[in-house]
C-alpha cells in the first residue's frame, strides 16, 4: 500500500513538470502520432500523457499505481467512471468493471498506444453512453521495464515501428504472459492483487502475433481451458466475437478471427490452423478460471505500425459495444459461476487440442519485403491478398485427465510457499487452530519427473498417481482451502498434484517431495 502511495505521488509531481494543462484533450498526442508512426511511446511518454489526460480532465481521468517493476517504475493504472481511482470506489459503482491491458509483450506496442487514445477519447467525453454501465481500469504498459530495452530487431521481421520496440521479456528475463500461476515477477502479483481488489468482469489483454502469413488484420481468443465455466465460454464464442468480426467487416471491409498459425502440410502432416495453449500460465486462461471474462486481441504484425494500432482500438471499440448492450447478460453469468457448487464434480487437469467436426475457411495472405531504413534488416508488409483455403481447425481443447472437485484440501504448516502463493492468487482459507485427526485421500505417487532443461527458471514437475482413503493428523497452523468459494477452479487448478500448471508443476512442492516421495503432501476430504 505504501509503493501505490509514492508511485501515485510520483505520477502527481510527474504532471506538474512535464505536462501543461492542455486548451482541450483532444488535443493530446500519443508518441506515434506526433512522430508519423515511426515511434512507440516510452515509460516518459505514456505517463506524461496519463498526467496530461488526468490535468485536462481531473474529475473524468483518475491515475494510480498498481504496483512496481523490478527496477522501481510504478505501473500507471488509469480509472475512468468512478469518483475515484480506489477500488472500492469502483466496486460501490455497480457497473461492469472492464480491465484493459496493453504491452505484456514490450515489443507488442499496439495495446499501448491504442489504450492512451482509448483514455484521450474517454476524458473528452466521447462514448459517454458506455459510462451509464461500464468503469474502465486501463494499464497501458504493463511490461513498463521492458519496454525501454529499445532494438530495432526484438520483434525479428514485424513491420516498425521504425525507431524500434522494447523485449518480449520484463527485466529479470521472465515472460509475463507465462507468469499468472507461479507469480515469480512483481508485475504479475501486482496483476493478480487488481484482479483481487478490483475484480474486472471483462479482461481485454492487447498482443500482436509475428507467425503465419495470414490475411487477417487481427485475431483473437476467449479463454481456452476446459476447467473454465462453459457459458463463459459460449458467450464470447457464440455472440461476442462473431458480433465484433461482422461489425468490423460491414464498416470496415477488414477480418478478424480466431488466434492461430497454419501448421504441417509437408508429407503425411495433416494442414491444419492450430491455437496456442490451454494452461492458465497464460493471461486470457488464467482469468476465465477466475470466472471472468478475457478476450484476447493479437493485431498481425506485418500490417503497418499504424493499422496494427487501428485494428486494435476497432476490436476495442466493438467490444465494449458488446458489453454495454449485453451488461445485465454478462454480469449474471459471472454471478452465477462464482456461485456455482462445483464440489464433486470432474474438471480437467490436463488437455490437448481437438479437432474441428468440420473444415474451417482460414483466410492466407502475402507479405513483400522492406529494407529496415536505419539497419537494413529486412521487414515483411503485409499485402492485400486473400488466398482462402479449407482445412481442419483446432481451436478448443478437450480434457484429457480429469479430476473430481474435493470438499476441502489442506495444507500442512511446513510449505510456506505454497500458502504464501494461494494467498496472493487472493484464493480465500482458514487455519486449523488445533490438531485434528479425521479421514481424508492422500495421493499416492506412482511416476515424479522433471523437465530436463528448465523454463522460465524452472524445472516443471510432472506427477502421477491417484487419491486414496486414508486416516490422518492434521496438524495445527494446517491451511484449510475451502472448495465452496468463487476461485474454487483457479484452487483447484493450483492445488491438484496433476495439474499441468499448478504449485507442484511450478516446483513450490519441492522440498517436501523430492525424488522418492511417495505420498503428496496436501491431503483433500471429499465428505
Amino acid at each position: 500500500m505504501r509503493i501505490a502511495r509514492i508511485a501515485a505521488l510520483t505520477f502527481a509531481l510527474a504532471s506538474r513538470v512535464e505536462a501543461q494543462a492542455p486548451a482541450s484533450v483532444e488535443s493530446i498526442q500519443t508518441k506515434p502520432e506526433r512522430t508519423n508512426f515511426e515511434q512507440t511511446s516510452t515509460y516518459e511518454d505514456v505517463t506524461a500523457f496519463l498526467n496530461a489526460l488526468a490535468l485536462g480532465a481531473p474529475k473524468r481521468i483518475h491515475v494510480r499505481a498498481f504496483g512496481t517493476t523490478s527496477e522501481n517504475r510504478a505501473l500507471p493504472l488509469v480509472v475512468v467512471g468512478a469518483p475515484s481511482a480506489s477500488p472500492e470506489a469502483v466496486r460501490k459503482t455497480g457497473k461492469i468493471r472492464v480491465y484493459i491491458q496493453g504491452n505484456i509483450h514490450a515489443g507488442e506496442v499496439e495495446g499501448k498506444e491504442s489504450a492512451q487514445m482509448l483514455l484521450r477519447d474517454l476524458a473528452a467525453g466521447k462514448h459517454d453512453d458506455w459510462l451509464k454501465t461500464m468503469v474502465f481500469l486501463v494499464a497501458p504498459i504493463y511490461n513498463a521495464d521492458g519496454n525501454e530495452r529499445v532494438s530495432l530487431t526484438s520483434r525479428g521481421r514485424q513491420h516498425g515501428p521504425i525507431g524500434g520496440q522494447g523485449q518480449r521479456p520484463n527485466a529479470q528475463g521472465l515472460d509475463l504472459n507465462r507468469d499468472h500461476m507461479k507469480l515469480d515477477s512483481p508485475e504479475a502479483k501486482a496483476v493478480v492483487k487488481l484482479m483481487t481488489e478490483y475484480d474486472p468482469h471483462v479482461s481485454i489483454d492487447l498482443h500482436t502475433t509475428n507467425g503465419t502469413r495470414h490475411a487477417y488484420h487481427l485475431t483473437y481468443s476467449p479463454p481456452l481451458n476446459p476447467a473454465t465455466d462453459p457459458a463463459i465460454v459460449d458467450l464470447l464464442r457464440k455472440e461476442w466475437f462473431p458480433a465484433v468480426t461482422k461489425s468490423i467487416r460491414d464498416k470496415h471491409g477488414w477480418h478478424y478471427y480466431y488466434y492461430g498459425n497454419l501448421e504441417g502440410g509437408r508429407g503425411s502432416e495433416e494442414r491444419a490452423w492450430r491455437s496456442f495453449d490451454h494452461r492458465p500460465r497464460f493471461n486470457n486462461n488464467y482469468i476465465g478460471l477466475r470466472n471472468r471474462f478475457a478476450l484476447l486481441s493479437e493485431a498481425y504484425a506485418y500490417a503497418t505500425f499504424k493499422d496494427r494500432i487501428v485494428a486494435t482500438s476497432r476490436f476495442v471499440e466493438e467490444s465494449l459495444h458488446f458489453v454495454a448492450s449485453h451488461a445485465r447478460q454478462i454480469r449474471g453469468i459471472v454471478e452465477r459461476s462464482d456461485k456455482t457448487r462445483l464440489i464433486g464434480s470432474q474438471l480437467s487437469v490436463r488437455a490437448k487440442l481437438a479437432k474441428s467436426a468440420d473444415s474451417v475457411e482460414i483466410l492466407l495472405g502475402e507479405v513483400s519485403e522492406e529494407k529496415h531504413p536505419k539497419d537494413g534488416h529486412i521487414m515483411d508488409l503485409r499485402k492485400d491478398v486473400m488466398r482462402p483455403e479449407q482445412m481442419p481447425e483446432y481451436g478448443v481443447f478437450e480434457s484429457t485427465e480429469t479430476e473430481r472437485v474435493p470438499t476441502f484440501y489442506f495444507v500442512p504448516p511446513g510449505l510456506p510457499e505454497v500458502a504464501e502463493r494461494l494467498n496472493a492468487h487472493g484464493i480465500r482459507a482458514t487455519f486449523l487452530t488445533q490438531a485434528t485427526t479425521m479421514n481424508v485421500q492422500e495421493f499416492q505417487i506412482d511416476g515424479n519427473t522433471q523437465a530436463a532443461s528448465a523454463f522460465q527458471n524452472h524445472r516443471e514437475r510432472t506427477l502421477t498417481g491417484k487419491w486414496v482413503p486414508a486416516r490422518r493428523k492434521l496438524e495445527a497452523g494446517s491451511l484449510v482451502i475451502p472448495m465452496n468459494q468463487p476461485l474454487a477452479r483457479l484452487a483447484f487448478y493450483l492445488i491438484e498434484p496433476r495439474s499441468d500448471d499448478g504449485l507442484a508443476n511450478w516446483n513450490f512442492l519441492d522440498a517436501a517431495l523430492g525424488a522418492e516421495a511417495k505420498i503428496y503432501p496436501i491431503v483433500r476430504s471429499v465428505r
